[in-house]
């Protein structure tokens, strides 16, 4: 999956990058990051994939740093999931949108030392687009 990506670096510059987000490496140099964006994602891969996902975030956000992501709100729900996924790596819920709003947004907060990051490893696949 080919994906154009802009991390904000510790000099504020913003760098322009056109590779494979689902591979750790792209992000070297980069992180870890104050700010790191999951968002058009997690809809489009397995709950396996999602959570597996969640897991690598420890390894893209500084300790203090913020996570927001998105998910639609369809059955079953998996934004309770997420939620409980990002408290079991060190992460404090700063936000999350009201079920009732039909799509789900989250903002979590890194607590604990980020995860060395390990470029050899694949963070996601996207699920097969059935129009």
């Amino acid at each position: 999956m080919l994906a154009y990506w802009q991390v904000a670096s510790r000099t504020g510059a913003l760098p322009e990058v056109t590779g494979d987000a689902a591979l750790p490496s792209q992000y070297a140099g980069f992180v870890p990051a104050y700010l790191v964006l999951m968002c058009g994602l997690f809809g489009n891969m397995t709950d396996a994939d999602v959570k597996r996902t969640v897991g690598y975030a420890t390894q893209l956000c500084a300790r203090g740093g913020t996570v927001v992501w998105t998910r639609g709100r369809w059955e079953p729900d998996l934004v309770p999931s997420v939620c409980e996924w990002f408290g079991e790596r060190g992460f404090e819920l700063l936000w999350v949108s009201e079920p009732d709003v039909g799509y789900g947004v989250g903002a979590h907060r890194l607590t604990v030392d980020p995860s060395p990051l390990d470029p050899g490893t694949h963070l996601f696949r996207f699920k097969p687009f059935i129009p």
